[in-house]
C-alpha cells in the first residue's frame, strides 16, 4: 500500500509518547495538536501566547488536549528548562514570527524569533540526554526566490530577499550547522528533520495580511475585501497536507538515521498552479455575497513574490508522501469550517475532530 497511511505503525509510534508541540496556539500548531492527540500522545504545548482572537486554538478547545507552557522561544533559559523537565520523545518546532509584512515593521524580532528561537531549541536539545526525534519547520520563503516556473528543489539555494524569508534561511543554516557539529555522530540521541511547506489555507486561521482569514473576516460582515496581487500564484495546501508530511517524516526519522539532518518540501500537486483571483473564484462558489477590490495598481511598500512553486518528489520517492486533497476539495475543507464557525456556536473541536478523522479516510482510500 503506497503512502504512510497505509502504515497503521505511523500512528501506533506517537501513542502514549510525549510530544512538544512549540507555536501550539498558532494555526498549524493548533491542528497538529488537536491531531497528535487524537493519536493518543501526551502533548506539551509551548507558546508565547494565543497570536490571534480568534483562533483554532480558541473555537477548537485545543487547550483540552495540550499541558500548555508560556514560553518564549527567544530566552534560552526558559527553553531549556522546558526541555529538561518535558523530556519529549518527538518535538514539532512551528513557533515563529509568520508574517511577512510584520517582519518589515519588526525586522530584528522577526529574526530573533525565527533564526535565535530556532537556535535556542537545538542548543537545549543538546544538552539533553535520551533519544528525540526533532521536526523543525521552517518555509518554503528559505529558497532565494528566482520565480522559476518549475518547483524549488531541497538541494536548490537558500536566500531570502525580505526579513521574513531571510529569518528562515538564517534558522536554515543554524540547523545546519547544529546538526554537522553535534547532531550527526554516531552516539547522538538527536535526529533533526527540515521540513518546508507552501502557503496553507484551512479553518481557524485568522492571521493578518493573509488571503484566506481577510476574505472570511470581510465577507462574514458583508464587506469586501482588498486583494493587494491577485495574479500572483502560490503552492496553495490544506492545512492538514504538511502535518501528514511533518507525521509522516517524523515516523520515518524514528526508524532510518540516514534521514537525520535532511530536508523535505511538501507541497501540493504541481498541477495546482492556482492564482489568488481563481482562488477567490472558487471560495465564491461556497460562500454567498462575496465582494472584493483588486487594489494591485497601489504601491506595495515591501517586495512579494509573483510567483512560488515546490518540488515534492523528494517526499514521495523517500517518504511515500504526497498530497491528498484535489484543490476544490482544499477549498470545500477550509470553506465549509468557516461557515460553521461564523453560522453556529464557534465551537468548532467537533468539527475539527471529523476534519482530521475524513482526511485521514481520504488518505487511506487514495493511497492504496
Amino acid at each position: 500500500m503506497k503512502g504512510s497511511y497505509g502504515d497503521m505503525d505511523m500512528f501506533e509510534k506517537f501513542r502514549g509518547k510525549k510530544v512538544l508541540v512549540t507555536g501550539h496556539t498558532g494555526f498549524k500548531g493548533s491542528w497538529l495538536s488537536l491531531w497528535l492527540a487524537q493519536l493518543g500522545a501526551d502533548v506539551v504545548g509551548a507558546s508565547i501566547g494565543v497570536p490571534t482572537k480568534p483562533s483554532n486554538y480558541l473555537a477548537s478547545n485545543v487547550k483540552k488536549y495540550v499541558d500548555n507552557k508560556v514560553v518564549d522561544i527567544r530566552n534560552l533559559n526558559e527553553l531549556e528548562t522546558l526541555i529538561s523537565k518535558v523530556k519529549p520523545d518527538y518535538v514539532f518546532h512551528l513557533a515563529a514570527q509568520a508574517l511577512v509584512r510584520e517582519s518589515y515593521i519588526n525586522p530584528i524580532d522577526t529574526m530573533l524569533t525565527n533564526s535565535i528561537g530556532t537556535a535556542n531549541l537545538l542548543e537545549s536539545l543538546r544538552k539533553i540526554d535520551k533519544k528525540v526525534i526533532a521536526i523543525i519547520i521552517t518555509s518554503d520563503k528559505a529558497y532565494a526566490n528566482l520565480e522559476w516556473s518549475w518547483g524549488y528543489r531541497e538541494i536548490d539555494i537558500l536566500g531570502g530577499k525580505d526579513p521574513y524569508s531571510a529569518s528562515k534561511g538564517m534558522a536554515e543554516f543554524a540547523i545546519k550547522a547544529f546538526c554537522n557539529s553535534f547532531f550527526m555522530s554516531n552516539n547522538s540521541n538527536i535526529s533533526i528533520g527540515i521540513t518546508r511547506a507552501g502557503n496553507v489555507i484551512g479553518g481557524g486561521d485568522w492571521a493578518k495580511d493573509r488571503i484566506v482569514p481577510d476574505c472570511v473576516s470581510s465577507w462574514a460582515k458583508n464587506k469586501s475585501v482588498e486583494i493587494r496581487n491577485p495574479y500572483a500564484t502560490r503552492p496553495w495546501q490544506h492545512v492538514l497536507e504538511p502535518l501528514s508530511g511533518y507525521l509522516s517524516f517524523a515516523s520515518a526519522l524514528d526508524s532510518d538515521k540516514n534521514l537525520n539532518g535532511e530536508a523535505f518540501n511538501f507541497g501540493p500537486d504541481s498541477k495546482y498552479n492556482i492564482s489568488v483571483k481563481e482562488l477567490i473564484q472558487l471560495m465564491s462558489k461556497y460562500w454567498i455575497n462575496v465582494k472584493w477590490t483588486d487594489i494591485s495598481e497601489k504601491k506595495n511598500s515591501y517586495s512579494e513574490a509573483g510567483l512560488l512553486k515546490l518540488n515534492c518528489d523528494k517526499a514521495l520517492a523517500e517518504l511515500n508522501w504526497s498530497p491528498v486533497l484535489s484543490f476544490k476539495e482544499t477549498v470545500e475543507f477550509t470553506i465549509d469550517w468557516y461557515k460553521s464557525y461564523y453560522s453556529n456556536s464557534k465551537s468548532m473541536e467537533k468539527f475539527s475532530m471529523h476534519q482530521i478523522e475524513r482526511y485521514v479516510e481520504l488518505a487511506s482510500e487514495r493511497w492504496k
